[in-house]
């Protein structure tokens, strides 16, 4: 079936509504902070045996980055959710289940095990609504990945809002999570396709053959006299241009739209898109594709990948510990604060960062497509900006003393690390081409591993070096304020500078190879990202 234009931007915007609402299950893991320190005291757990647990939810969502990255690139959205709903059902669940179960019941590395089949869900379902999202808007990729980003960023805040009107207690928080995280992608299910970008009229057959004569084999469009490059992936390429119709987009649910697409209107789009030869000097190309170990050589590849480490990891250990933040300023504050009073303050200070991080993504995501269209700037002054809110937001977390301007830490944290996610799928897909978008974003969620493990594991050491033995509660607690914590925001301050140096690098590598091309006698603009 043929769509109408206006029938086809209905529907492509009504997909993006729907990623938009599965990545709203898909931020549960950045809540951590609401129910984690309730859940550790309630089983009576370490500061070290919290982090771990919080930290396995991380690792998940993003050491299944490649596996569900490979899987939706090959078989598309939608098995992405299925995945995703199964996982979430098994993580949050037994949680809960482990939590009134009380203190013995369930081992630590069994918890570690539910925790990291949450981010493990959180990876698949997520990592399919932004590829629907990139896939029906490639002209404007960073505005229409900017809403499932935001809405990732929001999760946190959709939640504790939803626990305000729902009976209380943490028991009741995750089976509202559990709950939450599958409904929200089964919902959104029939929703999530991606629609094609032309319709067709027929072609004469001739005019098919010299299309398919003249038509560059390599991985993108040749400049008219530019000199040729080649791919490594050229041979994919001629087999996409190939004239049976059942190898176009094989392995996307795009084919399972494109399938009964004639020969003629396959070079219908053919003829569509030599028409737009100059328009797509201004985007990526659409072709583009590098992925799995041909991302290696790159240099592109290595300096997101070492950006992203630095600067997920310092944003992680905030979020999976401003709840520590809170309790440990409050007890110094005021020892006979209750309890119920300061898992109200963690509450509040998630839902800061989770209202701050959906405000950087959408403002990031958008304003690095005006970046690149309106001002012709690199997208990686977004992650320039990114980085020095890290720095300074480092520095004011060993400054603040007092409870009530931990909101500062909370609030410039979360505006950083929505700035970082909402641009960072754009610069992917620029790089590495749309079509492998879900495996290198996989790729790219590796590096958080080692760096968002080592600064939490790092945190959780140094508050419990400065904790002490509650006789009354059984468990360990820390009365000295900001000391708790203090010398490992020192640590990520370190590591939020050398994330300013890469991104400064990189807008420097950026103009060189700009002015490079237009030496040339290429586009410069084709390399900006």
């Amino acid at each position: 079936m043929i769509l109408m234009p206006s029938d086809l931007k209905k529907a492509r915007i009504i997909t993006v509504v729907a990623c938009t609402v599965t990545a709203l299950a898909c931020g549960s893991n950045y809540g951590y902070s609401i129910w984690g320190p309730s859940f550790a005291s309630r089983l009576k757990l370490t500061a070290t045996d919290s982090n771990l647990i919080g930290n396995l939810g991380n690792f998940g969502m993003y050491a299944f980055g490649i596996p569900s990255g490979m899987m939706v690139d090959a078989k598309g959205p939608r098995w992405g959710l299925t995945l995703g709903i199964v996982l979430f059902a098994a993580g949050y669940y037994p949680i809960a289940k482990a939590y009134e179960a009380g203190p013995g019941q369930y081992s630590i590395p069994v918890i570690c095990v539910f925790s990291f089949l949450t981010g493990a869900g959180s990876c698949s379902a997520f990592t399919a609504s932004i590829k629907a999202a990139a896939l029906n808007y490639p002209e404007s990729r960073g505005t229409a990945t900017a809403f499932p980003l935001a809405a990732f960023g929001l999760s946190a805040l959709f939640f504790a809002a939803l626990a305000q009107i729902l009976p209380g207690g943490t028991y009741n928080f995750l089976i509202l999570l559990a709950t939450g995280t599958v409904l929200l992608p089964l919902l959104s299910f029939p929703f999530v396709r991606v629609i094609p970008h032309h319709t067709y009229q027929h072609v004469p057959e001739h005019e098919h053959q010299v299309l398919h004569r003249t038509r560059p084999s390599g991985s993108h469009y040749e400049e008219p006299g530019a000199p040729k490059t080649h791919s490594s992936d050229a041979h994919r390429d001629d087999e996409s241009f190939s004239s049976e119709p059942e190898s176009h987009h094989t392995g996307d649910e795009e084919a399972s739209l494109l399938s009964k697409t004639s020969t003629q209107e396959q070079a219908a789009e053919d003829l569509e898109a030599s028409k737009h030869l100059e328009s797509d000097r201004n985007h990526e190309h659409p072709h583009l594709d590098v992925r799995g170990f041909a991302l290696l050589p790159h240099p592109e590849f290595w300096q997101l990948f070492i950006m992203m480490g630095l600067l997920t990891g310092v944003g992680l250990m905030t979020i999976n510990n401003i709840g520590n933040d809170a309790l440990a300023l409050w007890k110094h504050a005021d020892p006979s604060t209750p309890s119920s009073f300061i898992e109200s303050r963690q509450a509040m200070h998630v839902s800061i960062l989770s209202f701050c991080s959906f405000s950087g993504r959408l403002l990031s995501g958008i304003g690095s497509d005006m970046l690149v269209s309106k001002l012709n700037r690199s997208r990686f002054w977004c992650l320039f900006a990114s980085a020095l809110i890290f720095c300074v937001t480092q520095i004011v977390a060993t400054a603040v003393t007092h409870p009530y301007y931990l909101v500062l830490v909370s609030s410039l944290t979360g505006l950083a690390y929505g700035i970082l996610f909402g641009v960072y799928p754009s610069l992917v897909a620029h790089c590495f081409g749309v079509h492998g978008l879900s495996q290198n974003w996989g790729t790219m969620t590796l590096a958080p591993v080692v760096s968002g493990n080592v600064f939490n594991l790092l945190y959780g050491k140094i508050y419990d070096a400065h904790s002490v033995k509650n006789d009354d509660a059984g468990h360990m607690e820390c009365l000295l304020g900001n000391q708790c914590y203090r010398s490992a925001y020192w640590v990520t301050f370190g590591a939020a500078v050398l994330g300013v140096v890469c991104c400064g690098w990189s807008i420097w590598h950026e103009n060189q190879v700009h002015k490079r091309k237009g030496k040339e006698g290429r586009s410069g603009h084709e390399r900006t990202a």
